[in-house]
């Protein structure tokens, strides 16, 4: 008899992937569309994309995988989805989107929200813990106090409120249901108890929606609902195949990278790159920043983010690397994969040239900037690449030794994943910065 297969969906910002395992973690197949215009901006520091245009890469990628894995292909038993986190699609009564989605790139804000949504006592409240600006920042920037504001005829339609894997769910299944360790975004969400805020909760006045906004909630790891015959029909996947709730695309990241105690940190070198950990306590690693529910039910990970992280490797090669970028053509190579071989000829430290990753800033800091400082003769454009590598590195480092300050746990080892961890080279570097195995 033959081993049953998992079609996992993964939906990063800038491709979609679907792959085929077995319960031994083994790949079968794996089929990447990448997303030639993963967002447009309608807008200076907008970043939507249109719902459909999800749903037609996610067609190619099923229906190819299916191509190439035909003679296993009935073997699937079951599907998982991930997703980016903090994108959200407003939906109708019949799941249909009211407006385009907004991704977690999306830089748009409401002018003066907390005066207008905070009350007396919960401002002075805020500034007698410190925690004002924060607050404001977290209230000026969430999606739905925007769209409430700007757009009310959207507003005044929505039935739900729901994160990408949300809508993605339903678009497999029919149903409105999504697992607790999705809910990552600018929305009302008791991380720590893991359901919908109450009224009274004390960031309550942050967002202008309520529980009865948002969709019904269940633990990752349990049945969503199974393959309805319109998504069959569209990605090639039998009707009735059971979806598995899981979690967001960070957080499967650190579950499949081994992560799955507080032995081990989980490095996700991706588009933002991040460092998580894995705990049995519930443990902030800054006011109004949670800690998220983890793929694992009962546990949490707390994490810190670098906004921009490997996205700067694009940014590089788009304004810097037009010599690698054409010489890669020419080889059938990637770009990264040459400007990678270069970086053996820079020593550690490049030479005194210092990057901070910080090309958009945090909540925390939010006039935080990005810098590259101790220019000198010798530096090259190959310099400020391996400065890019080691600025996110003691970026993730720093944010690490945050994280075991505040959960008084050291660990023991570091896996990576994303993209950046393709590369050796970059592997190399972060190892060397970091000094744990």
């Amino acid at each position: 008899m033959r081993e049953p297969l998992v079609l996992t969906i993964d939906f990063g910002t800038q491709s979609v992937r679907a792959m085929l395992f077995d319960k031994h973690g083994k790949e079968y197949g794996k089929m990447k569309v990448h997303f030639k215009e993963p967002y447009f901006s309608k807008d200076i520091g907008w970043a939507e994309q249109t719902p459909e245009f999800y749903w037609d890469r996610l067609k190619e990628a099923t229906n190819g995988l299916k191509e190439q894995c035909a003679d296993i292909w009935d073997d699937v038993k079951g599907v998982a989805v991930t997703t980016i986190r903090d994108t959200a699609v407003i939906v109708d009564k019949d799941g249909k989107p009211l407006r385009d989605i907004i991704l977690w790139l999306d830089q748009r804000e409401v002018k003066d929200a907390d005066k207008t949504r905070f009350g007396k006592g919960f401002k002075s409240l805020l500034r007698m813990l410190n925690l004002y600006d924060l607050a404001a920042a977290q209230c000026k920037a969430s999606a739905c106090n925007w769209v409430h504001e700007y757009e009310p005829e959207v507003w005044a339609k929505m039935y739900k409120f729901l994160m990408f894997s949300g809508w993605i769910t339903f678009r497999l299944t029919g149903v409105m249901k999504d697992s607790v360790a999705n809910q990552i975004g600018h929305i009302p969400f008791d991380y720590k108890n893991k359901t919908w805020q109450s009224p009274k909760a004390i960031t309550a006045p942050i967002f202008d929606l309520k529980a009865k906004d948002m969709c019904e909630l269940i633990e990752p790891g349990t049945i969503v609902g199974y393959i309805t015959k319109e998504a069959s029909r569209d990605l090639g996947i039998k009707e009735g195949t059971p979806v598995i709730a899981s979690g967001s695309d960070k957080g499967c990241e650190t579950l499949g990278s081994g992560c799955v105690d507080s032995t081990g940190a989980s490095l996700s070198l991706g588009t933002t790159a991040t460092v998580q950990m894995t705990t049995d306590k519930y443990i902030e690693t800054e006011p109004f920043v949670p800690t998220y529910p983890a793929v694992l039910p009962g546990k949490y990970n707390p994490e810190i983010e670098i906004y921009r992280g490997y996205w700067m490797i694009s940014w590089f090669k788009n304004e810097f690397a037009h010599k690698e970028v054409k010489e890669a053509k020419e080889l059938g190579v990637s770009a990264e994969e040459l400007l990678n071989r270069h970086l053996k000829d820079v020593p550690a430290g490049c030479e005194g040239l210092i990057l901070q990753p910080y090309w958009t800033p945090g909540i925390k800091h939010p006039s935080a900037r990005g810098a590259i400082l101790g220019f000198a003769d010798c530096h090259t454009r190959i310099h400020i690449y391996r400065a890019i590598i080691e600025g996110i590195a003691y970026g993730l480092y720093d944010g690490l030794l945050s994280i075991q300050r505040k959960t008084k746990i050291n660990v023991e080892f570091i896996s990576v994943s994303g993209g950046g961890s393709e590369s050796d080279e970059i592997c190399q570097i972060t190892s060397n910065i970091m000094g744990i195995p």
